[in-house]
C-alpha cells in the first residue's frame, strides 16, 4: 500500500513539472524562468536547493555517529553559503542580466577563465546529482520491501526527473519545488511530533543528547583541529557559492531585491528544518537502540526511514517518505540543470557557429540528457555515502572558481591573469595534496588548494601582465539597479 502511495504522488509530481514546461518558450525561460520568479517562489527555490537527500539522510546520520562539529558543512556551511550570496553576490550579479554563472567569469576574465571555471562547476555536480539518484534508489528500494532493487530505483528516479527537468527547466523545478516544501515542511513537522512524543518528550530528547556531547560544535585549541575544523565549513559555504543552480535561483528573480532577501531567507529556512531530521534521528536512538547499533554498522543512513517503517503508524509513512521523496526530487532536478545549462552555454555554444535561440534550447536538453548518463555511471560506481559525495563535490570550485569569483566582484585590480594563477594554483596543490600529500596532511588538501587560489589571484594580479586588462566590467557592477545597461556597452 505504502508503495502504491508513493508511486501515485511521484506521477502527479511529474505531471506537475510536466504542465510547468508549457510556460517554457526559450532559453531564458528554460535557464532562468524568464526572469519573472516572485519572492515567495525565489525563497522555495532556494530553500529547495540543499534540502536534498543529505539533509534528510545523511546529516542525521553523520551526526548520531558523531557530534554538531562533525556536520559544521551542512547545515551550517550550507546554510551560509545562501545566506552570503544574498548579501555580497546575488545584487551585483543580478544587474549582469546573464544565463549563467560562466557567463560572469567570461565577461569579467575572458574565454580561458570561462571554460576553466565552467569545467570545474559541471564536475562538481557529478558527485551532488549523484547522490540525490543513490538515495532515491535507497527510497524505491525500502518502500518496495525490496521488491524494486537499488540500482532499479536509481534509473526510475533519474529517467522520471529528467522528463520533466528536460522539457520543463528552471520552471518545472520552481513550480515542483512550490509544491514539495509544502510536503516537505508539514511531512517532518508531523513526525517530529511523532517521534517527540514517542521517546518521552522534546526536553528528553534535547537533555538525552546534551549528556551524550552531541552538541560539542567547536574544535579544541589544536592548530590541526582548528584547521580541520575551517576547511570543513568552507567547503560548503564558500565552494557551493560559484554554482549554477544557486545562481539560477538570484537571475530567476523578478526583481535584484527579491534576489537578495530571498536568498537570505531560503538559507535561515534551510537552517532551521535541517534540524528537524537531527532530532528524528537522534530520537531513533531512544527509540530503538538495538536498531540503531545494527545500522550504524551497516547502512547509517538508513535509520530514518527503518524507524518509519517499523515504529509509526501508516499515516506517518506516507508523510515521511512524501517529505523525503519532496526534497530528493527538488534537489536533482535543479542540479541536474544547471550543469547542462553551464556546459551548453559556455563551453558547446562559443564552439558552434551562431546559434538560434531555439536550437540552443534544443542543445541544453540534449545535454541534459547525456549529462544524465554520466552522471548514473558515477553514481552506480561509487561506494561514497550521501553525506561524503556532497561533502567532496563542492573542493572542485572551493579550489577553482571561488576566488575568482569573489575577487572579480569586489576587488578591482583583479585580472585575466591572476584568474588563469588563481585556477592553476589552486587546482594544483588540491590533487597534488591528495595523491602526493601524506594520508593525513596537516592541512586539508581543499584547504590547501584554496589558500594557493588566493595566493595566484593576489600575486598574479599584481605583477606585470601579459596582456593589458580591462576593469569597466568591475566598475559597473558596484553603479546601481541600472548598471547592466553599462554593461552592455562596456563588453
Amino acid at each position: 500500500m505504502l508503495l502504491w502511495f508513493v508511486i501515485a504522488y511521484w506521477v502527479i509530481s511529474v505531471a506537475i513539472g510536466l504542465w510547468a514546461a508549457l510556460r517554457v518558450k526559450n532559453t531564458a525561460d528554460f535557464a532562468v524562468a524568464g526572469r519573472q520568479l516572485p519572492f515567495y517562489m525565489v525563497t522555495v527555490t532556494v530553500f529547495a536547493t540543499w534540502f536534498g537527500s543529505e539533509a534528510v539522510l545523511g546529516i542525521p546520520a553523520t551526526f548520531i555517529d558523531g557530534n554538531l562539529r562533525d556536520i559544521v558543512a551542512d547545515p551550517f556551511g550550507s546554510a551560509m553559503c545562501l545566506i552570503l550570496v544574498g548579501l555580497f553576490f546575488a545584487a551585483p550579479l543580478y544587474r549582469m542580466k546573464l544565463l549563467t554563472i560562466g557567463d560572469f567569469y567570461k565577461r569579467r576574465y575572458g574565454r580561458k577563465v570561462e571554460v576553466l571555471t565552467s569545467l570545474a562547476i559541471v564536475i562538481s555536480y557529478l558527485g551532488w546529482v549523484g547522490a540525490q539518484i543513490t538515495a532515491l534508489g535507497l527510497v524505491f528500494n525500502v518502500v518496495s520491501n525490496d521488491a524494486i532493487s537499488i540500482e532499479m530505483g536509481m534509473w526510475i528516479g533519474a529517467v522520471t526527473i529528467l522528463i520533466y527537468t528536460f522539457f520543463g527547466g528552471m520552471w518545472a523545478i520552481a513550480i515542483t519545488d512550490l509544491v514539495q516544501m509544502v510536503v516537505i515542511v508539514f511531512g517532518l513537522l508531523y513526525i517530529g511530533g511523532e517521534v517527540s512524543s514517542m521517546a518521552g518528550g522534546f526536553n528528553n530528547v534535547v537533555e538525552h543528547a546534551a549528556a551524550a556531547g552531541k552538541f560539542e560544535f567547536w574544535p579544541s585549541l589544536d592548530l590541526k583541529e582548528l584547521i580541520a575544523f575551517t576547511a570543513a565549513a568552507c567547503t560548503m559555504m564558500l565552494g557551493s557559492i560559484p554554482q549554477q543552480d544557486v545562481f539560477q535561483r538570484v537571475q530567476s528573480a523578478k526583481s535584484e531585491r527579491i534576489a537578495v532577501w530571498a536568498s537570505v531567507l531560503g538559507g535561515s529556512l534551510y537552517f532551521v528544518f535541517a534540524f528537524i531530521p537531527l532530532f528524528i534521528g537522534y530520537s531513533a536512538t531512544l527509540i530503538a537502540p538495538e536498531m540503531v547499533q545494527e545500522l550504524m554498522k551497516s547502512d547509517s543512513q538508513m535509520i530514518l526511514p527503518q524507524l518509519v517503517l517499523q515504529h509509526m503508524p501508516f499515516l506517518a509513512q506516507v508523510l515521511f517518505f512524501g517529505a523525503l521523496l519532496s526534497a530528493i526530487k527538488g534537489c536533482a532536478s535543479a542540479t541536474l540543470l544547471a550543469p547542462s545549462v553551464s556546459f551548453s552555454e559556455n563551453i558547446l555554444k562559443p564552439m558552434l557557429p551562431k546559434l538560434t535561440d531555439k536550437q540552443l534550447l534544443l542543445m541544453m536538453r540534449m545535454v541534459t540528457l547525456v549529462f544524465t548518463g554520466f552522471v548514473m555511471i558515477y553514481a552506480l560506481n561509487t561506494e561514497a555515502t550521501i553525506f561524503g559525495m556532497v561533502e567532496s563535490a563542492y573542493q572542485v570550485t572551493l579550489v577553482s572558481a571561488f576566488v575568482p569569483l569573489a575577487f572579480g566582484v569586489y576587488w578591482r585590480r583583479a585580472t585575466n591573469q591572476g584568474a588563469l594563477v588563481s585556477i592553476a594554483a589552486g587546482v594544483s596543490v588540491w590533487l597534488g595534496t591528495i595523491f602526493l600529500g601524506p594520508e593525513d596532511p596537516f592541512i586539508p588538501a581543499q584547504f590547501a588548494g584554496l589558500l594557493a587560489s588566493l595566493a595566484g589571484m593576489i600575486i598574479g594580479s599584481l605583477v606585470p601582465q601579459y596582456a593589458p586588462h580591462n576593469h569597466a566590467i568591475h566598475d559597473e557592477l558596484h553603479r546601481g539597479e541600472h548598471a547592466h545597461e553599462a554593461l552592455s556597452k562596456a563588453e
